[in-house]
């Protein structure tokens, strides 16, 4: 059974939504106002579980890039976990700033200040590993082929991409965060990806219970 959002969650995306506007820069605004309810303060529990389980062979080595990392805890997870050179991206100076502080001098992290949809590297700094978790349904539906166009042109052959997908809400045309299923990923991923997890987390923050799925993604 889902948990239903809490009081204070529900007035906290009340908020948000009279702050985000199409200009995605507003997003900084909202971590000016310390309106970020998607922030538990810790990483996120599925990508704890699915990552120590060992189900995946993911990567031990290499780059790991996470967009609209927010407080950075997840970057910071997958870092000290996997051993990972960790790039993440938010379009708020003032979130990369926070994220900036919560790095550990010992991990290979680097949070920098970028606009997704145009952010590039070249082909020899391809990532082996991308976590999104609330990027894709804080981007307006509209823009989700956009989404897709660059995880391909972001992520090596035979790298994964881990899919964090909540929240599993009824359906609604308003947002962020806007409404979401898991099938939704497929059309703008397109051809060339193989599912190898597609389940419902066992651990899950207290408010994302029943409200989620999981889904990793290999790129072939």
């Amino acid at each position: 059974m889902a948990t239903p959002p809490t009081a204070a969650n529900r007035s906290q995306m009340t908020k948000l939504r009279e702050i985000i506007t199409d200009d995605p820069h507003t997003w900084d605004q909202a971590w000016v106002e310390n309106v970020t309810p998607w922030d538990v303060g810790v990483s996120q529990p599925p990508l704890r579980e699915v990552v120590q389980s060992g189900e995946v062979a993911f990567p031990t080595r290499g780059r790991a890039f996470v967009p609209g990392c927010g407080s950075g805890h997840d970057a910071i997870f997958l870092s000290s976990e996997l051993g990972l050179d960790t790039l993440a991206i938010d379009i708020s100076p003032v979130a990369v700033k926070n994220a900036s502080k919560n790095i550990p001098a010992d991990l290979n992290v680097r949070i920098e200040a970028h606009d997704f949809f145009s952010f590039a590297v070249p082909d020899s700094e391809k990532f082996d590993l991308i976590y999104d978790y609330t990027f894709f349904v804080a981007i307006p539906p509209s823009r989700r082929h956009e989404w897709g166009t660059q995880m391909n042109a972001l992520i090596k052959p035979g790298g994964y991409l881990i899919t964090l997908v909540f929240p599993l809400d009824p359906e609604q045309d308003f947002g962020p965060p806007w409404f979401v299923r898991p099938e939704h990923y497929l059309a703008p991923l397109g051809d060339g990806w193989e599912k190898v997890v597609d389940r419902i987390p066992t651990s899950s923050s207290p408010t994302h219970i029943g409200r989620e799925r999981l889904v990793v993604w290999k790129k072939l």
